[in-house]
């Protein structure tokens, strides 16, 4: 458990494999490693086979009051309609709630500071994130809850503008679902602490 300042050093990985694979034509995967060193927490994220030369938006998702988030599997596909889009995954992996984008401790997801995949669709991503304020931001959201890495999930999300999906593949807002469509979900663990 994360509380806003951690003493001491803790690990925590995620295995990210793909969703929507069939559809989309690419079968995104990955790994993402979290340390939380003095005060910060260090992000490093290594992602291949997505689709190529977009943004691609990158979260945590979980439930305010730490219940054990999970990702999505094909049969929660609510609407029938072939995708996994953004509002299914919520009854089993919760709300997005941190962006890995160029300031996570801010928490603003809509931002065009994600990462950009290569022309091989591959990307790298790494962030010094500054631990205490991450969890007064995240406090503030929240109501008092905690970061809890070990009972969140990542998402890795996105498709070219062009890619045709139905338009019962639903998103947030007025951000269009090509933009949100999950392609890769990993649950967070706890490697190891002391």
């Amino acid at each position: 458990m994360l509380s806003a300042v951690a003493t001491h050093a803790e690990s925590y990985k995620a295995h990210l494999t793909a969703l929507n694979a069939d559809q989309i034509g690419s079968a995104a995967e990955g790994d993402a490693t979290f340390e939380i060193v003095g005060d910060n927490l260090e992000v490093h994220i290594k992602m291949n086979g997505v689709p190529a030369t977009i943004e691609h938006w990158e979260h945590f998702h979980g439930f305010p009051d730490a219940t054990n988030a999970t990702c999505i599997t094909p049969d929660l596909d609510a609407n029938k309609d072939g995708f996994l889009d953004l509002g299914e995954t919520e009854p089993v992996s919760g709300t997005t709630m941190v962006p890995f984008n160029d300031k996570p401790e801010e928490m603003n997801i809509p931002t065009h500071t994600y990462p950009h995949a290569s022309a091989m669709g591959d990307f790298e991503y790494s962030k010094v994130v500054p631990l205490k304020q991450l969890s007064e931001t995240f406090g503030k959201v929240y109501q008092g809850g905690l970061i809890d890495l070990d009972k969140r999930v990542i998402y890795v999300h996105g498709v070219p503008s062009d890619f045709g999906l139905p338009a019962t593949v639903g998103s947030l807002g007025t951000v269009p679902s090509h933009v949100t469509i999950p392609i890769a979900c990993g649950k967070i663990e706890k490697e190891s602490g002391y």
